[in-house]
């Protein structure tokens, strides 16, 4: 079944939503919607497409890409929504805890797909991650995602606690079945550089540092766990499990010797591009009427881990646990 899809807001993320969905065999682009219309119709011509107003596109396609500016996210995706059209919201999901309930109290009487833009779940390191984390018992995750900002992140409004850390609290969610019960966290003043500490109700600890001005580029995530000690490197889409070894004793020219060599493995690592997996899975989610990898529940828990930070990092006691075990914020209740 092909699905006619479309793509809302095309800027640099939203251009490459485009150019996927005009590469894959599944889907339809039948057009893209954009408030700048010059460059709608500029990505228009580029894949061979038709330039929308976004009311007219909502009425043509099945599926669409939300790519707009984060405040605009609940309007847009709503609007789909209410069209009966399954959406693809980029994180963060949305700008408040209410609005996306809201969103996903809608999808559910409507009965409409909703997926939120993850994309880092997509990535073939993290995929094979979780896979092997699965078979061991983690004690404490660590997580960078560090680096001088790109021009694309000088002009977003997010801080790095949403636009940045906001992947990595996603992950480690992912990768731990607990919820998380206890926040700490600091962040400069200007937004641009935070850690936050959780602790999950399993007893896991997390620690992840987010930063726009740190003059490298970093993003990796560690895993200590009882068995073996996992490093991911996000950008070389490399992964190493360090293994506990044996100490033994040789005898080497009369002389015996302590020898305790560590044993490292690396798993082979599917190719490809992580936004093509993502879109791929989504048309896959809608043809199908499967729940797609990252959920929009997902996409609001995230948001909710990430204002707790936030509310945490400026000192706010309105941080707390919920009865059920998650972290929620007192702010916007």
């Amino acid at each position: 079944m092909t699905v006619d899809v479309g793509v809302i807001g095309v800027g640099s993320m939203g251009g490459n939503h485009a150019r996927v969905y005009a590469e894959l065999p599944d889907a339809n682009l039948v057009g893209i919607a954009d408030a700048n219309v010059d460059r709608a119709e500029e990505v228009a011509g580029e894949f061979g497409t038709t330039a929308y107003a976004v009311d007219e596109l909502i009425d043509r396609v099945d599926a669409a890409s939300v790519a707009v500016p984060t405040q605009y996210h609940a309007d847009v995706a709503g609007a789909c929504i209410d069209a009966g059209v399954h959406v693809l919201v980029e994180k963060p999901f949305v700008d408040s805890p209410e609005a996306g309930r809201e969103l996903l109290r809608r999808a559910d009487e409507a009965d409409v797909t909703v997926q939120v833009g993850h994309i880092e779940r997509f990535s073939p390191a993290v995929t094979e991650l979780s896979r092997i984390v699965r078979d061991v018992s983690p004690i404490a995750i660590d997580a960078r995602r560090l680096g001088p900002p790109t021009d694309e992140e000088r002009s977003i409004d997010d801080g790095v606690v949403h636009d940045l850390m906001i992947h990595d609290l996603d992950v480690v969610r992912s990768l731990v079945p607990g919820e998380v019960v206890e926040i700490n966290a600091l962040c400069t003043d200007d937004g641009q550089h935070a850690n936050a500490q959780l602790r999950f109700d399993d007893g896991t600890d997390a620690s992840l540092t987010a930063s726009r001005v740190t003059q490298k580029k970093v993003r990796d995530l560690t895993i200590t766990a009882e068995s073996c000690y996992i490093e991911l490197d996000y950008l070389m889409q490399d992964l190493e499990i360090h293994r506990q070894s044996r100490p033994e004793y040789m005898k080497v020219e009369g002389n015996v010797r302590y020898q305790h060599e560590g044993i490292t493995e690396r798993p082979m690592i599917r190719s490809g591009e992580p936004l093509r997996f993502e879109l791929e899975s989504f048309v896959e989610s809608v043809a199908n009427g499967t729940v797609p990898r990252v959920t929009g529940a997902d996409g609001l828990r995230a948001i909710e881990l990430a204002d707790a930070v936030r509310e945490r990092a400026r000192g706010n006691d309105g941080v707390r646990s919920r009865g059920d075990g998650r972290i929620t914020s007192g702010v916007n209740r």
